[in-house]
């Protein structure tokens, strides 16, 4: 967009701060404010800026780094590893195929489920977990059910977690 007095727009106002990415090579993750119109206020935006990128507002960004060489750029920090329990939250749903053959593959088979399954205390919470077993059509990880007949089978969260990852290939 253009506006009367010849300016085109998006125009980066502000530089916030740089960062180095994980890209490494001149990439940086910049904090920017960028107004988008003559009429309006500028906006706070995140952008990853690359050297060979002539879109959008990056070729402003590239000249404005050009010309302060000194500015900082903050050292790049890689994330933390996710905690196990956001690795299993991270895991895919398994179909049911691949749930009952992924017990199948561990030595473990449907009906020790469905026997665990019916162990349970009567009452609500065991109806719905037969329900859930016979009819469900993909199983989540962090459903809680998982977690319950996996403690009934003797086995720990690790054993769950390597059973699952080997069942999403099946």
């Amino acid at each position: 967009m253009t506006d009367t007095t010849n300016e085109t727009y998006p125009i980066t106002t502000e530089i916030l701060t740089i960062s180095e990415t994980e890209e490494g090579q001149g990439v940086y993750d910049v904090e920017v404010m960028i107004q988008f119109a003559a009429d309006s206020e500028p906006e706070f935006g995140k952008y990853r800026s690359r050297q060979i990128d002539p879109h959008g507002i990056n070729p402003q960004i590239r000249a404005w780094l050009s010309a302060n060489p000194d500015a900082p750029i903050l050292a790049y920090v890689p994330p933390s590893p996710p905690t196990p329990e956001e690795a299993r939250a991270a895991m895919p749903p398994l179909t049911a195929r691949q749930f009952r053959l992924g017990l199948v593959n561990s030595g473990l088979t449907p009906a020790q489920v469905t026997t665990a399954i019916e162990a349970m205390p009567a009452g609500p919470d065991k109806e719905a977990a037969l329900i859930e077993w016979e009819y469900a059509t993909a199983f989540n990880r962090m459903h809680p059910l998982i977690a319950s007949v996996g403690a009934s089978l003797g086995l720990t969260v690790e054993q769950i977690d390597a059973m699952w990852m080997a069942a999403v290939d099946l």
